[in-house]
């Protein structure tokens, strides 16, 4: 026993001897167990928490699923309801319906190049996918992350489940978990065809336009059974933004897509390279821009058409061209004064039809003195020398003739055969001549555009885009024209002048013939609107009498970057590579011989009647939704960004805006606005009060070269207007007694008379910084006791001449002994008195070489 325990004891000591390394290992096991236990229970745990989850989402989804046809009746079902466009008044302007917009259409009605066009530009792997593709969605991803377009992720299945069950404007990746949701669910239901034959039913393809059909119809004037290969791209592309790619109003970008879908079916096989550049070929020679599907949406009650359809354009990039403002039923509330659209309506339509009765007159009489004496003296020449190259006979003017009367009256009838007897060999030459026809009208027809701002606001209270709104005339010039501003233009670079100190509004400068070189040495030689030149003028009256010589030697003092960067910041041009564009950095420039909109010369001007902060115009101030809940602050939205801004939000100082303010109001006082303002009249309005008073205003007018262009812009503290008129396409003249002065000026001056009455009293706030002087009109220096009636302008502090006149002041005590008695005229001295015999103090008196003999004969050089 003993022994045993001996041997017990033994065993245990040996035991001890190691004794701590091995209790720390059994610690170590044990603790390592308890941890292993505590992480399998909060497997378990989990385990049991995400198959609960599984289970009630599967059990929600089953419940979703089962409802789905329930959910699409239900869709189908909801009512149709027009979008309603309110004044700022709340009158009704017009709605947008959904009338005669779709037409249905089987997939097996299509053709096959059609549905593989669809295949090549959205989804190539339809047929194989079960309603996802991860490769799409990576492809997306990594495009979203290294900046670039590579394409959606979104299959056809997705898109359609985005349509019919979110909202595609909402980019979260939530949305995109609904929509691939919906779209399992709908490969669970429907077969890949009836999927394919939902999505070309159902989604947008134009203004207005759902499905292949219809669209097809309204671009092409036929049916989608039709459809070519060329016209089957041309639709495909509308399916992904069919604003920015409408054929109609983008026709480049449409047809860089549609060309693209091209390159795509022949990549995949789809079609054969010829087929496809034939087909390609023959769309582009035969398409008709003009003959375009009328359909409800020109034919509906509209007070206002053109600034509708500019609203129109603007819902669909607020609502990014996924919310249908056809069937929804919102409610737009817009920044229209209907009074105000009334008024520019009736005025514009006026101003079009002289516009165009002058320019014929001016045009007729051209032709009939061409006629009259330069064909029989070309005639004479032709017999008297042999010259058969200018023999101008009566056959060639019946050629013109001919083809004129072809052009408009037999071509439509030979069209309309084309369609009816299916005849496509003559539809070629059908659309030529709509072209030609097309292009003689942009030519030889005045248009005009017009365009109201609230200065403070930037709300739009108006807009006129052209003679008569149609499916024709859709074109928006008050937006979308970019035209020539003529000296309508000074006004921006005047604003650097000002600023760089070194000009003033009693600055002298020299009105004559003069030279200018450009950086390439190139010789630049302007002249005046009338030809005339006027010595030296005052920097206030160059501007108000429109003279280009000081306008040329302005821009020259302050430089092109000077004057380059003003004008784009008030004309609110940012993009650099749009900025070099428009602003080409030679003297013409300096005579607005550049390439804006009516609505961005609009803004320049408001900037300055507004203190010099930025003006954002804008049309839309909110969206409601048929419940009445507001989906979109648009205005809300706007003052953000103006408030994100920050200091830029001042474009110029409120000194400067001040100071352009006074300016462009010489322009009214003494320059080519002051008889379209009425000599003053017009802006004789009453206040809330009922009290008359002369509202401040100022503006710019401006005529381009060859009297292409006429303009008036100008303001009063309330509003500003933006008139342009000319043609569509230049090269021809408004005729030579037709100017910005006397087409545009007198509609400018009777709308300020009608938009300003019953206002309270407001001028332009006069900041710090300003000083008054009163200078000599002849020198632009203090006036002395010797100057004739002298002219008070406004100054930036530390601006104002220090000198006082030294052109008047000339005493008999400091003239010469030999001259004192002087008197002109009657003195037989004064013919025979030339320049270089009066002493140094008298030569400034006379600015011509001819001497004495080109004074007025009642000019008295001891009083004057």
């Amino acid at each position: 026993m003993r022994h045993g325990v001996v041997q017990r004891g033994t065993k245990l000591q040996s035991i001890c001897w190691g004794g701590r390394r091995l209790d720390k290992r059994r610690g170590g096991v044990y603790h390592y167990a308890m941890k292993g236990f505590v992480f399998i229970r909060l497997i378990a745990v989990f385990t049991v928490l995400l198959v609960c989850l599984i289970g009630i989402s599967l059990g929600l989804s089953i419940a979703i699923t089962g409802n789905i046809e329930n959910e699409e009746n239900y869709r189908s079902l909801t009512p149709a309801l027009p979008t309603r466009i309110f004044d700022v008044s709340g009158e009704l302007i017009t709605e947008f319906s959904a009338d005669e917009k779709r037409e249905l259409i089987t997939l097996n009605e299509l053709p096959r190049h059609l549905i593989l066009a669809t295949l090549a530009r959205e989804d190539p792997d339809f047929y194989n996918h079960r309603g996802f593709s991860l490769r799409a969605i990576a492809r997306a991803a990594f495009g979203q992350f290294t900046g670039r377009s590579l394409g959606g992720g979104s299959t056809i299945t997705q898109q359609v489940a985005g349509t019919l069950y979110t909202d595609r404007r909402e980019k979260t990746i939530r949305r995109k978990i609904v929509e691939l949701w919906w779209a399992l669910q709908m490969e669970r239901r429907y077969t890949k065809n009836e999927i394919l034959e939902i999505y070309l039913n159902y989604m947008i393809m134009g203004p207005g336009v759902y499905g292949v059909e219809t669209a097809s119809k309204y671009f092409f004037g036929h049916s989608a059974r039709d459809l070519s290969l060329a016209e089957a791209a041309v639709l495909v592309v509308q399916l992904s933004s069919p604003t920015r790619y409408n054929p109609i109003q983008n026709p480049n970008e449409a047809m860089d897509r549609q060309k693209a879908v091209l390159d795509k079916m022949v990549e995949l096989g789809y079609a054969a390279r010829e087929e496809a550049d034939a087909s390609f070929e023959q769309y582009r020679s035969s398409f008709d821009y003009t003959r375009i599907g009328v359909s409800s949406y020109f034919s509906r009650e509209d007070k206002a058409p053109w600034f509708s359809e500019y609203v129109r354009r603007e819902l669909d990039k607020l609502m990014y061209g996924e919310m249908d403002y056809y069937r929804d039923g919102y409610t737009v509330q817009t920044t229209l004064d209907l009074r105000f659209q009334e008024l520019a309506d009736s005025e514009m339509a006026g101003g079009i039809d002289r516009a165009n009765t002058l320019y014929k007159s001016s045009s007729g009489y051209s032709t009939r003195r061409a006629e009259q004496v330069y064909v029989p003296l070309a005639n004479m020449l032709t017999l008297a020398f042999n010259l058969e190259d200018i023999y101008a006979v009566t056959e060639h003017q019946d050629e013109i003739k001919a083809v004129n009367k072809y052009s408009k009256q037999l071509n439509p009838t030979v069209d309309m055969l084309s369609l009816i007897f299916d005849i496509p060999e003559i539809r070629p030459a059908a659309a030529e001549a709509y072209q030609r026809l097309k292009s003689v009208i942009e030519e030889s027809v005045v248009e005009g555009a017009l365009v109201v701002l609230e200065n403070d606001t930037g709300r739009i209270k108006a807009i006129v885009g052209g003679s008569r709104y149609n499916a024709a005339n859709q074109l928006i010039r008050a937006t979308q024209a970019k035209v020539m501003p003529g000296s309508a233009f000074k006004p921006l670079y005047y604003s650097a002048a000002i600023d760089s100190r070194e000009f003033t509004m009693s600055t002298l400068i020299y009105d004559a013939p003069m030279m200018f070189h450009a950086a390439t040495g190139e010789p630049y030689v302007p002249n005046n609107y009338q030809g005339t030149w006027r010595g030296p003028v005052l920097l206030y009256e160059a501007l108000g009498l429109s003279l280009n010589i000081p306008a040329l030697k302005i821009l020259d003092g302050i430089g092109f970057d000077a004057a380059i960067d003003r004008s784009a910041a008030l004309l609110g041009i940012t993009d650099p590579e749009e900025k070099s564009r428009t602003f080409p950095r030679v003297y013409p420039m300096g005579l607005g011989i550049i390439a804006v909109s009516p609505l961005s010369m609009a803004r320049a001007f408001a900037v300055f009647a507004n203190q010099g902060r930025a003006v954002t115009p804008f049309a839309i101030i909110s969206v409601e939704d048929r419940n009445g809940a507001i989906i979109i602050d648009h205005e809300g939205e706007v003052r953000l960004n103006e408030e994100k801004m920050g200091r830029d939000t001042q474009v110029i100082s409120p000194q400067n805006a001040y100071m352009m303010t006074r300016l462009c109001a010489k322009v009214i006082e003494m320059g080519t606005l002051a008889s379209g303002s009425g000599y003053g009249t017009k802006l004789n309005v009453k206040d809330d009060k009922g009290v008359v008073y002369r509202i401040p205003a100022g503006g710019k007018t401006g005529t381009t070269q060859n009297w292409s262009d006429a303009w008036a812009v100008g303001f009063t503290p309330y509003y500003t207007i933006a008139i342009w008129f000319g043609f569509d396409k230049g090269g021809n003249s408004l005729g030579m007694n037709v100017s910005g002065a006397s087409l545009a000026g007198p509609i400018w001056g009777n709308l300020m008379q009608e938009y300003n009455q019953g206002l309270p009293r407001r001028d332009f706030p006069r900041p710090a910084g300003i000083v008054d002087a009163t200078v000599c009109r002849s020198s632009g220096l203090l006036r002395n006791a010797a100057c004739p009636p002298g002219i008070t302008l406004s100054f930036l502090a530390g601006t104002v001449p220090e000198a006082s006149c030294d052109q008047h002041g000339v005493t008999i005590d400091s003239l010469p002994a030999g001259l004192r008695n002087l008197r002109l005229p009657g003195n037989s001295l004064g013919p025979s008195l030339q320049m270089p015999s009066l002493p140094p103090e008298l030569q400034y008196l006379f600015n011509d070489d001819s001497g004495l003999e080109a004074l007025p004969q009642n000019f008295d050089p001891l009083v004057d």
